[in-house]
């Protein structure tokens, strides 16, 4: 009679430890998303991740200053794997507070532009783009000559004083433009080019990019820069006064004969903390797929990042962004000029 009784008691212990080993899995099968990204778009993307990898995505929504300040809240204890962004100066500014940790992938490394992710180190990269949108000016053809606005430093020209809107200066998107401007003078000539664009105000910087374009087609402004993602919402909607918009203005695409338009990004990186390592490089890598690639540049009009990549995306090709030039410098450098350059931004004047 001992002997049943042993042979229980070890196939008791045998399940407790193949349940405990059940529960581990489960767990390890998870990945927690912090996203600035709020498109429904990616929310296909998310359940194609899990149907494919049976990953369970939780995720946390926020802008991307409430991410970066529970990050910084919760410390060593964050349950973060990723970290989503928009924005090469929001994702600078994670990674200057260390929020994340470096990696090394093959796969991101073919697939991703250097210029498109943060500077390379002998432990890996801090954070990669997986979506681009294009800064480019908007401007009124009855006012303005394509001519005068062929370049980001034609802002700047007194021809168009009196004309230019934007939002704020220290915007992350007007931010990261100007520090690549600056890399390409230079500190004394960015800042003169900033003074000018400045003294070409038609208003005080206000409101956001589709408020701009609005400016544009009411006559307030005569120029005013956005991301292209705004103007291919506006071309997109039925709306009878979206349409009147678009029928009164023009779009160019900066720099064509030199730099390169400017390009912003949104990007991810593993988070400092992160406790499924594994599954985040997995997810990283899933984010360069061709499908989640289609998925960043149709369900929010953007350009993808991977090399090579074509997208066709008619509101886009509709506006002339379909292939274009875009510029070439390290979007990892721009990063590291955003703090000079605000401080002239405050020298300058421009709010």
């Amino acid at each position: 009679m001992k002997h049943p009784l042993k042979l229980s008691v070890a196939m008791v212990l045998a399940l407790a430890s193949l349940s405990a080993q059940t529960q581990v899995f489960a767990q390890d099968k998870v990945l927690n998303l912090y996203s600035a990204r709020h498109y429904q778009t990616d929310e296909v993307m998310y359940d194609t991740f899990t149907k494919t990898t049976g990953i369970k995505i939780n995720r946390v929504d926020a802008d991307d200053a409430g991410i970066i300040a529970r990050l910084r809240a919760e410390g060593a204890a964050s349950p973060a794997d990723v970290i989503m962004l928009v924005d090469a100066a929001r994702l600078a500014v994670a990674d200057t507070q260390g929020l994340f940790q470096p990696i090394k992938s093959a796969k991101l490394d073919a697939a991703i532009p250097a210029n498109l992710r943060a500077t390379s180190t002998a432990d890996g990269v801090t954070w990669t783009g997986f979506s681009t949108r294009a800064r480019v000016i908007v401007y009124d053809p009855a006012r303005v000559k394509a001519e005068d606005v062929a370049t980001y430093e034609q802002l700047a020209d007194p021809k168009l004083k009196g004309m230019v809107c934007t939002r704020s200066g220290s915007h992350p998107y007007n931010l990261s433009l100007f520090s690549t401007v600056v890399e390409r003078l230079g500190d004394q000539k960015g800042e003169a080019w900033l003074k000018g664009v400045v003294n070409n105000m038609a208003r005080a910087p206000k409101g956001g990019d589709t408020d701009q374009i609005k400016g544009v087609a009411s006559g307030e402004c005569g120029v005013a820069l956005t991301n292209t993602y705004y103007i291919a919402r506006i071309v997109k909607s039925d709306k009878a006064e979206d349409k009147a918009v678009m029928n009164k203005v023009k779009v160019a695409f900066p720099n064509q004969a030199t730099s390169g338009t400017h390009v912003n990004i949104a990007g991810a990186g593993v988070a400092k903390h992160a406790k499924n390592r594994d599954n985040a490089i997995q997810f990283m890598e899933f984010l360069a797929s061709p499908y989640a690639q289609d998925y960043f540049a149709n369900g929010n009009n953007e350009f993808p990042t991977v090399k090579g990549l074509k997208i066709d995306n008619p509101a886009i090709k509709s506006i002339g962004g379909d292939s274009f030039k875009s510029e070439t410098v390290p979007l990892g450098v721009v990063a590291k000029n955003m703090s000079k350059v605000q401080q002239m931004l405050d020298r300058v004047g421009y709010k």
